[in-house]
């Protein structure tokens, strides 16, 4: 074990470590709440000004994250919220958690860790860890990051540690937390995998260690297309499903009761979240290198990208039988969040939907509990406001699209005073008084 390496375990595991998190997101705020939880002192690192000057107010500017922990750790000063790099020279360990998108051609988007690693290199010394946690293709830690982090002569391994640990966050998931979900992480060098299992191992329950940086990024990958390809299969039942007159929810539900080899899987509208849409084209495009062509990932990245479109179409047939065109007509979206009581509209399905039937010449409004309004981000052309849900209300529009399940949602009672429901996620599968209103979709 190399004097560095020796060094910072003793500091880790006497929580005299002082550890930022660049990016107070939806991965590192919750992960920077769980080390200062755990006894470490933690500056969260944030270009957004106004996300900074939130969070210094102890203010969180997450739903599922509590402001009264903010606020307590935050005025405990174990919590430091800034936007300045500075401070990165008097850490030890910096966990960069920023967002990797695609560009408009489908393409990784590195800019956000290229500018991330370049703030950090500014300010490294000998000694630190620098661990990245962003989803990206295999070998960024060493192709894309190391390169920055060396610039001003230090090396990897020799006299840094540099590591790549999945972020596993599940907003909205009640049963696992950060502290809880096991956490993969693959060092540049044996002493850089000590280090950073270290450091995790004394704030999360579990830590799981791999020979590499490059197989943790793929495993991380490989977790999400899981997802896609399985919920791809799904929606194209549901599809066929609708064409022989069968409730896909049903079959699914009949396919669960076998013990073994079946998992299930549920169909939507579509994909959302900052993982499972995205992550997969971060692989068919570092595939293409290797002159591999994933047929597989890229069928199923098509088949969920036309749910919105299947939404659409269900909606203006349902429209027809009541001899009412989407031209004109009054619709109500319920649900703009990607998944059920949360506020993150990352890559939502709902926008799409939106947007598809506002250009057929419908006029929509939405509801949604966790997002009072909806501006021009992500791609989306309007800024919306959600309504309520009165019954005098919903009985004004010609129809009622159920695209997020929310649990705090009176489905019954919504549907009662509908015209017309298309439902995308089931919500009122045990409502069969209601059946002739009700359009799976």
């Amino acid at each position: 074990m190399t004097e560095p390496t020796a060094l910072l375990l003793q500091r880790i595991h006497a929580r005299e470590a002082r550890i930022g998190v660049v990016g107070m997101g939806y991965v590192g705020l919750p992960l920077a709440i769980t080390f200062a939880e755990a006894g470490f002192q933690v500056s969260g690192i944030d270009v957004d000004l106004g996300r900074v000057e939130r969070l210094q107010r102890g203010e969180s500017p997450i739903r599922h994250v509590s402001a009264a922990t903010v606020q307590r750790l935050v005025e405990g000063r174990q919590l430091q919220p800034t936007a300045s790099f500075d401070v990165a020279a008097k850490l030890d360990c910096i966990i960069i958690c920023v967002p990797t998108p695609l560009t408009s051609e489908r393409e990784p988007d590195m800019s956000a860790v290229i500018a991330a690693g370049t703030s950090v290199a500014q300010h490294l010394r000998p000694g630190q860890l620098v661990i990245l946690e962003s989803t990206t293709y295999p070998g960024t830690t060493d192709e894309v990051l190391r390169p920055l982090l060396e610039k001003n002569g230090l090396v990897a391994g020799r006299d840094f540690h540099l590591a790549f640990s999945p972020e596993r966050e599940d907003p909205g998931n009640a049963n696992y937390g950060t502290r809880t979900i096991p956490k993969l992480v693959g060092g540049h060098s044996q002493g850089c995998l000590e280090a950073a299992h270290a450091l995790y191992g004394s704030a999360l329950e579990k830590v799981v260690p791999v020979s590499s940086t490059r197989v943790a990024e793929l495993a991380k990958l490989h977790e999400n297309i899981f997802r896609a390809v399985n919920i791809a299969l799904v929606n194209e039942m549901k599809m066929l499903c609708d064409r022989m007159g069968l409730d896909v929810w049903e079959v699914i539900q009949a396919a669960s009761t076998k013990p073994f080899g079946f998992m299930p899987f549920q169909p939507g509208p579509g994909l959302g979240g900052h993982c499972i849409p995205i992550d997969p084209f971060y692989l068919t495009w570092k595939a293409r290198q290797y002159e591999f062509h994933t047929r597989f990932i890229e069928l199923a990245g098509e088949v969920n990208t036309q749910m919105p479109h299947y939404v659409v179409q269900r909606t203006m047939e349902g429209l027809n039988r009541d001899r009412k065109t989407v031209n004109g007509s009054r619709l109500l979206v319920v649900g703009v969040a990607y998944k059920k009581d949360v506020d993150d509209l990352r890559e939502s399905p709902a926008l799409r939907i939106i947007t598809l039937l506002r250009e057929r010449g419908a006029r929509v409004d939405y509801h949604d509990p966790y997002v009072p309004e909806v501006q021009r981000l992500h791609g989306f052309p309007y800024e919306m406001r959600s309504v309520s849900l009165e019954p005098q209300r919903v009985e004004l529009y010609d129809a009622v699209l159920i695209l997020t399940d929310h649990g705090s949602i009176d489905y019954a009672e919504l549907v009662a005073h509908a015209a017309l429901v298309i439902d995308t996620r089931n919500a009122t599968g045990k409502l069969k008084r209601f059946r002739e209103k009700i359009i799976k979709a």
